[in-house]
């Protein structure tokens, strides 16, 4: 497919036909997204394709434990674990995390329950000695190291959606990032960026992706200037 379909249609799928995602598709994406940007073409990455069963189904339970508390947080009206955020109304908030994993467990499995089924699951961990994170030192949450493995991330989707497949990226196994480095046995060093579900789209992949207009987010030489718009 031509680059802007790609970029206007690869959206987020959660839900995949029964069907196994060969070895060979797998190296092709993977070959394909290794051309990703990275800060001094460092490539500070490592992918990890899970298959154990019993790995995947421990990864699955870590996630559920972030997952839960993700729910609760949001169902109080906040961004989960914004930097910026009122930590007290965030700490009464996970206070009902259990009581929502209860009644999640009292319903239909959805995609987290489901983890440890998906095609394919791949956990992308960055080498944090190979990481230009230029602001490291400021009082405030650090952000990018992350641009020197994110692409790389982005790249797998892409490379995904050309050969058929959808997928999406989630970070939630970093709230249990020391347990899932051990399980992966992963050395010191290293860090979680997130997990990549793979497989093939079960249903329409969908074509129309709400975003806001590029009004919404530009402005002209200040914070408070005037939108860009064509001309």
């Amino acid at each position: 497919m031509d680059l802007e379909t790609a970029l206007r249609t690869t959206g987020a799928i959660r839900e995949f036909e029964d069907r196994e995602v060969p070895d060979d598709v797998l190296y092709r994406i993977l070959e394909v997204a290794r051309f990703a940007p990275s800060g001094g073409n460092r490539q500070a990455w490592r992918v990890i394709v899970v298959k154990d069963p019993a790995v995947r189904a421990r990864l699955r339970d870590l996630y559920l434990h972030g997952w839960y508390q993700y729910l609760a947080m949001g169902q109080a009206g906040l961004v989960p674990w914004a930097p910026v955020t009122d930590r007290e109304a965030e700490a009464r908030a996970l206070t009902n995390a259990a009581e929502v994993g209860a009644q999640a467990g009292r319903g239909p499995a959805g995609f987290a329950e489901n983890l440890d089924r998906v095609p394919a699951l791949l956990l992308l961990l960055a080498d944090l000695r190979g990481l230009a994170a230029v602001d490291r030192d400021l009082d405030r949450y650090t952000l990018v190291g992350g641009a020197s493995i994110y692409p790389f991330g982005w790249s797998i989707l892409l490379a995904a959606h050309d050969v058929g497949l959808g997928g999406v990226m989630t970070t939630m196994l970093v709230r249990d990032e020391s347990a899932a480095l051990e399980l992966l046995r992963a050395p010191e060093g290293w860090a979680v960026a997130g997990a990549l579900v793979l497989g093939y789209p079960k249903g329409d992949r969908p074509t129309r992706l709400r975003r806001g207009p590029v009004e919404a987010f530009t402005a002209l030489d200040r914070f408070d200037g005037s939108p860009l718009a064509p001309s």
